[in-house]
Parts: structure tokens; C-alpha cells; sequence
């Protein structure tokens, strides 16, 4: 493909994207919203997050896979578990890196 074609469309979806997502930005910046809405706002992030790892957690590769011998399972708990007591999530990221490289070679996998 020709370099400038590539350039027009990143560029593109980059002007698509700003132009639909700033007008809702702009109003709700300057609206005073109702403190239980806001609240609910705030479980987005961590909705979407959930849901996405809870997809790799479960079906690694597209597939269902037995979950006693998932190391992705027994490794997203012990991310979860080492979070949960450290509260860094630097730390717990390279807790469930290590125990998934060893419990993928522990299962065989």
C-alpha cells in the first residue's frame, strides 16, 4: 500500500474520532450532573476491564478450555490475590506474569 494512503486514513479515523467523541465532552463538561449518575459513571472503567480479562480468563485462544487446568484461571486469581493484598498494581501485574509462565509449563501447556 502507498504511504500516503495509510497516512489519509489514520488521519481520518483520527478527525472521525475527535468529532464524535468532543461534542459530549464539551457539554457534559459544562453540565452539572446528579451525584447518583456520576456514581454509576464511575463503574464503567472497571466494567470494561472486567469483562475483557474475564474473556481471556475463560476462553484463552477462542476456546473453552477446563478451567482446573487453565493456568490463565489459576494465574488471573493469583494476580487478583496479589493485588488485593499489595494494592500495587505494578506488583500484581508481574505476580500473575511469573505464575502464568509457570503454571503454563506446569500444566503443560
Amino acid at each position: 500500500m502507498e504511504a500516503g494512503f495509510i497516512w489519509a486514513v489514520v488521519i481520518g479515523m483520527a478527525l472521525a474520532n475527535y468529532m464524535t467523541r468532543f461534542p459530549s465532552i464539551a457539554l457534559f463538561s459544562r453540565v452539572s450532573l446528579p451525584e447518583p449518575f456520576m456514581r454509576w459513571l464511575s463503574f464503567i472503567p472497571a466494567s470494561v476491564m472486567g469483562a475483557l480479562v474475564a474473556l481471556e480468563l475463560f476462553r484463552p485462544g477462542g476456546e473453552f478450555i477446563d478451567s482446573a487446568a487453565s493456568p490463565h484461571l489459576w494465574a488471573g486469581l493469583l494476580t487478583a490475590l496479589a493485588y488485593r493484598l499489595t494494592h500495587s498494581f505494578l506488583g500484581a501485574t508481574m505476580v500473575g506474569m511469573i505464575a502464568f509462565v509457570m503454571l503454563r509449563s506446569l500444566f503443560g501447556q
